[in-house]
């Protein structure tokens, strides 16, 4: 029952994360499971099995608020759903103690593109270029190869991939990437029961992330108005990092008192980048009300 309680919390704690930046569900739910120990496959399975259901909620809510572009939609879902079910198939059919560091070492990756997406605060317009199907079509297919490989990157990679070449709107864009991400989590849902089974998914750790997802949702919109979003993904990022570190620490072998200073500086790093965005959206906020009044 305790851990039960403790998945419900991971999955509203992963959906305020999703909520507020369009991305982060998946990447928090599986590093918090395969820090506990879980398998990858079965840690990436529940997750997207809950995300089934917390997607398609908050792929209805974007579309009643009006941030979803049905085109960008369709371009995304079907390269979107090959990549998911592919990336499934591919993570079930290798052991878990084998892709453990494979899937951390992605993590910590995916942690460190989002804390540089998000520390470097650029409030300058750049060249607006139309994307074509050349780019939809990888875009969309590798995106959803290593959101069920990883246990999240649909948003990650889409997301701010989209921000800099289609344009369009940053709501329109974290609406659009939300509501094709049911498609993407239902697809990897689908190859990793006909790959696993469904005696391997536990249907209780899913229905606890799930049922956590669902009570964050709306908290989610008024979480976005209080803390700013670079602040939030710089949170995330941090954590991810800190949370996947511990596995590749132990396969190398590194012993608890070095794992320590690790740890120790880490933290340091983290509260450094969090200090110097709250600083820097300071500075950029009293900059724009002085435009604002010289205007």
């Amino acid at each position: 029952m305790q851990k039960l309680l403790i998945l419900a919390i991971v999955g509203f704690a992963a959906q305020l994360v999703d909520g507020a930046l369009g991305m982060g569900y998946g990447l928090t739910s599986t590093s918090l499971l395969l820090l506990s120990g879980i398998a990858p496959a079965v840690a990436s399975a529940s997750v997207h099995i809950a995300e089934v259901v917390t997607t398609a909620a908050s792929g209805v809510s974007h579309m009643k608020f009006g941030n979803v572009d049905k085109e960008l939609v369709w371009k995304l879902v079907i390269p979107g759903s090959i990549g998911a079910f592919s990336g499934a198939c591919f993570l079930s059919s290798i052991p878990g103690e084998i892709m453990k560091p494979f899937v951390s070492t992605f993590l910590i990756l995916l942690g460190l593109y989002v804390l540089l997406r998000f520390l470097v605060l650029n409030d300058r317009k750049s060249k607006v270029r139309k994307a074509t199907n050349k780019f939809y079509v990888p875009l969309g297919f590798i995106a959803g190869f290593f959101d069920a490989t990883g246990g999240g990157g649909w948003g990650p990679i889409a997301t701010p991939s989209l921000m800099a070449k289609k344009e369009l709107e940053p709501r329109k864009v974290i609406g659009s990437v939300a509501a094709s991400e049911f498609a993407v989590a239902a697809s990897s849902s689908i190859g990793f029961i006909l790959v696993l089974g469904w005696n391997q998914v536990n249907w209780l750790w899913a229905g606890a992330i799930m049922i956590g997802g669902i009570f964050a949702a709306p908290f989610a919109a008024w979480l976005v108005k209080i803390f700013p979003a670079h602040l939030l993904g710089i949170v995330v990022s941090g954590m991810l990092i800190l949370t996947n570190i511990h596995t590749l620490l132990k396969i190398a072998g590194i012993s608890s008192d070095h794992k320590k200073y690790v740890y120790i500086a880490l933290v340091v790093v983290w509260i450094s980048c969090i200090t110097f965005a709250i600083i820097k959206g300071r500075q950029l906020k009293i900059q724009n009300k002085q435009s604002y009044m010289e205007s």
